[in-house]
Parts: structure tokens; sequence; C-alpha cells
């Protein structure tokens, strides 16, 4: 069965023809470790899982190589630790953020039944690489060095833009580039900045100092998967200007027509149907959410939408998704499941990562005679069949069960008013109470 995927730099669906079948190559960018992962992090992260899993399906696990970096170098991490840490040296305290926050990372994501990627390089150990990548450019004339930054030249690079489908004035316009005195052009990208003392900094060429953003992708994507490979992917978010310049960057570098042959980029995620932000007080993380749902639902609910669409993410999809997985699981043992597609969950995937017809498939195979099939599919969709209770992770049953006697002694006594109030109470706390023949019974809805 044919592969095809959308590629964002030719904006076209075409079949996926790898360069090397027998070592198929995938980058994705990671998390920038200075803070919990939130919900829209997890997006790539589980479509570029599931990517992997069909990659390894179709050509072989021992034939992919999947690279997904951290980036442990950041402004962001340097003030995260001196506030968490302001009696720890700086570079102390910056490796105190990067371990725990990485470590969380990782649990949250092994949460959601992600596989580990085959390598997963760190800023920190690729400086090297770095240095030599900006040292390339500057002899090429593609690179500057100003002030102790050394830059992009992006007016040296005659398509830029291509990736992202800007003009220069239209980049410049949307005014994600830092504006500074010592710049050629406003779009010139730093790959290179001065450390003070105070920073963290390694020695190079142009003085002790620390890399910039894109840089950095571009020399651990190289250093693993060589000049050119078959698949770079990340959120639509990184489109411009990380990715735009990425791109840049190596093809100067490698004298080469492209970095990656297939660019793949997955759409926005928002809250009940906001921007999910600290200020309207909808910024969730995963691993609060792994307080109140099952890991499966909060992965079965992020494919249900197609990769490269829009999500609104909300409190009915997670209960829709949990009683659709309640379903598909009923009772089956999947620790003796294989992992195998099933012809139309295949088909589905190799259009495009087409999820939305891949849960039509399976609920299609929950209503036949073959739920081996479903069971495999699933399992092969990084579903292991656990929808363990959220209320062992924390919710007091005793406690519930008080408060539920308290509003049945209150409708025994007419004091309908303050059985209203302890049912709203509980449903405050994402509780849900419902009354029946048999008596009151309850569930977590949060």
């Amino acid at each position: 069965m044919e592969l095809k995927l959308y590629n964002t730099l030719t904006r076209k669906k075409a079949p996926f023809v790898p360069i090397d079948a027998n070592n198929v190559r995938m980058y994705a960018c990671g998390p920038t470790v200075y803070d919990f992962a939130h919900i829209g992090n997890a997006r790539p992260v589980i479509v570029f899982d599931v990517l992997y899993r069909l990659l390894r399906h179709i050509y072989g696990v021992g034939h992919v190589k999947y690279v997904r970096n951290i980036t442990d170098v950041d402004d962001k991490i340097n003030a995260r630790a001196a506030e968490e840490y302001p009696d720890l040296e700086l570079n102390a305290a910056v490796a105190e953020v990067t371990a725990k926050t990485t470590k969380q990372f990782h649990e949250d994501i092994a949460a959601l039944g992600v596989l580990p990627p085959d390598v997963e390089p760190t800023c920190t150990s690729h400086i090297p690489q770095m240095v030599e990548m900006i040292k390339v450019l500057i002899a090429k004339g593609n690179a500057y060095e100003a002030e102790g930054h050394v830059l992009l030249d992006t007016a040296s690079v005659p398509d830029y833009g291509s990736l992202s489908g800007r003009s220069l004035d239209e980049m410049i316009a949307g005014a994600r580039v830092e504006v500074a005195p010592y710049k050629r052009n406003p779009s010139d990208s730093v790959m290179w900045k001065p450390s003070d003392d105070s920073l963290p900094g390694w020695p190079s060429p142009w003085g002790r100092g620390r890399p910039g953003w894109h840089i950095e992708c571009s020399a651990m994507a190289k250093e693993h998967l060589g000049e050119v490979f078959d698949i770079h992917g990340g959120g639509i978010d990184l489109t411009f200007p990380h990715h735009e310049n990425e791109l840049a960057q190596s093809r100067c570098a490698h004298d080469t027509d492209v970095m990656a042959n297939v660019w793949m980029h997955n759409g926005f995620l928002q809250v009940e149907g906001d921007k999910m932000s600290k200020s309207l007080g909808n910024f969730v993380t995963i691993n609060e959410l792994l307080a109140d749902w099952p890991g499966e639902v909060l992965r079965y609910n992020m494919l249900r939408s197609h990769y490269r669409q829009p999500i609104d993410w909300t409190v009915k999809g997670l209960e829709e998704s949990a009683k659709t997985l309640a379903g598909f699981y009923g009772g089956e043992d999947f620790s003796k499941a294989e992992k195998s597609f099933a012809p139309p969950v295949l088909e589905a995937l190799s259009d495009d990562m087409n999820t939305p017809a891949v849960m039509t498939a399976l609920h299609q195979l929950a209503h036949s005679d073959d739920r081996p099939a479903l069971v495999s599919s699933l399992r092969a969709l990084g579903f292991a069949g656990d929808l363990t209770d959220p209320r062992a992770s924390g919710v007091d049953e005793a406690a519930i069960q008080q408060r539920i006697d308290q509003r049945l002694a209150a409708r025994a006594a007419k004091d309908f008013a303050e059985a209203d109030r302890i049912r709203d109470e509980l449903a405050a706390q994402g509780i849900a109470l419902k009354d029946g023949p048999e008596g009151t019974t309850w569930e977590l809805v949060r």
C-alpha cells in the first residue's frame, strides 16, 4: 500500500519515497526543558509517534531512525533556573531545572503511549558541531559576526521564505524577529550570542557564548541523520522562524537543495474554543490532565482530528473518547495481542495519516466479528488496553460518599437548597451525581 504524505515545502500531498528504504530517517523538534509540557506540546509528540510506528510497520523496525531533540540551552531555562534556585550558581541551577524537567517530560509522554525515539540528542552535547557549522556559514558568506554575535545573512539565501511561504517583508512585518542595531537585515537570525560570566557559555572563535535556537537543530539533525534526510516534523508554529532558518542554514552549509525531502507540520490546539494561555486560565499541562484522565484517553482524543487541522480540546471530547475506548476494549486481553494494522486502518494511515478515517475503521471493526483485528490495530497505534480509573490517583471516595449521604439526608429533610448545594459543590470538583432506582452513583468527568 502506497504511503502518501503532505509536504509543507511543496504544498502538495505525494507518494513518500525514502532516500534509502533500509534507513528511513526522521527528525522532530522536541521540548525546551524549562517547564511542564502543556497539552499543545503533546500533539506533535503523539502525531510523530504514530508516523514512526507506521514507518516501522512499512519498512521494518530496524530500518527507521527517529531523532527527537531536547533543547537544554535557552534564555527561558536560565530565567527559570535563577528563579527556582537563587542560592545556586547558575550553571548548577540550570542543570537542576533541565534534569528535572526532562525526567518529567519523559514520564508524561510515556503515559501517553509514546515510544522513545532512536536518538534523543541534547543541545549541550552538540556545541562543537554547532560551532563548526557556523564557521562554515561564515566562510561561505552566509553568516557574519557583529558585536560578539554571529547571524545568518538572510539576504544571501535567494529563496529564503520558501517553507513558510512568506516574503522577507511579510516576515519582518510579522515581527517574530528580534530588532537589533547590529543586524544587516531585520530578518537575520542569531546563531551565536555572547555570554557574560553569569550565564552558561562555551568557548568559540567569536568569544565565550551560547548558540541560538535555530542552529541547534540544524547541527543535531546533520550529526545524526546526515546532510539530507527524509522527514522533518514539528508544530505549525515552528514553520517560521525556526524551521525556515533551519532549512536556510543547512542548505547553505551543505550546498544541498533541501534539508529534508518532506516537511510535516501539525495544526494548532485550542482549549474549549479559545487559544490556550495562562491569562485565560485554560493553560493545561499533560501532567495535570493525567491526574484526571487515563493517558490512553488523551492519546485517542488527540488522534480524533487530522494532524494538519486545528483541534479543540474539550472535556466533552475527552468524555466521548473515554466512552469509545471502553467500548473498544471490552475486557479484551491486550497483553497477548500482536501489533498489526488491519487493512482498512493501514489504508487510512497511508493517506497522509488520516486518523479520523482510522477511527471510522476501528468502529467498523468493533461492530464486526473480527475483534482480534481491532485489538491488534489498537496495539499497533500505541494503545495497551489500559483505562485505569483516574479515581485511583487521589480522589477520596470515602469523602465523596459521605457528601452523597449528607445530600440524601438533606433531601429526606426536604432541605432541597442544601441538597442542591452539595450536588453543585461536587460538580465543581468534576464529580457528577446520577440518581436512580438503585440509589445515587457518581463518576469523575473532569
